[in-house]
């Protein structure tokens, strides 16, 4: 047996219903052998199959896909939206990868607490602006916001961009609220 293919079945995860597929218990191997641990979104997702592939195939589209943003943008955003929601593990989370993909240790901070004290772009300013209406006031949106966005830069398509990625932050920051998921103990000393 493989290295990786020991490491996908000696992971220690919740009672299947729906029990993973042997590419997403290799996807999980290839997280704890990139990042010396499996993020425990994914672990709370190992229940169901089903629900795995779903989470997972949006989370990768979303933050690694083909993008007008940077992926330091849309962990960005995830901070942003996770400050309003008060999500202590995509806080965490997320606010490593941002100290990584920024080489700036602050920065994660400053996002986590009040992105509005950050060194940023205008054009970055803009996009987290509306992140953090987007998540505040969702029904306020409207044809002025979208024209601030694109004054600063952005196309539609990369509107579509940012308020997918916020979309999805916020429906991970609840769902990471109502079932109590903690960050991994190694996010909190990550790129500082």
């Amino acid at each position: 047996m493989s290295k990786s293919r020991e490491k996908a079945v000696a992971l220690k995860l919740p009672k299947s219903e729906v029990a993973l597929d042997e590419r997403q218990r290799k996807y999980l191997a290839v997280c704890e052998e990139k990042l010396g641990f499996v993020p425990n979104v994914l672990k709370a997702y190992a229940w169901h199959g089903e629900k795995f592939a779903a989470f997972s195939a949006m989370y990768n589209e979303l933050m690694l896909g083909p993008s007008g943003l940077s992926k330091l943008e849309r962990e960005m955003i995830a901070v942003v939206v996770s400050s309003f929601n008060h999500c202590y593990y995509c806080l965490v989370a997320h606010g490593a990868a941002v100290r990584q993909l920024s080489g700036d240790p602050a920065l994660g901070e400053q996002m986590a607490m009040n992105y509005r004290a950050a060194r940023l772009t205008e054009k970055q300013r803009a996009m987290l602006d509306f992140a953090w209406a987007l998540t505040k006031s969702p029904a306020e949106i409207d044809e002025a916001d979208r024209q601030t966005l694109r004054k600063a830069g952005w196309s539609d398509r990369d509107i579509f961009d940012i308020a997918s990625v916020a979309a999805f932050f916020n429906m991970s920051n609840r769902l990471a609220a109502a079932t109590d998921m903690r960050p991994n103990e190694e996010y909190h000393g990550q790129a500082r």
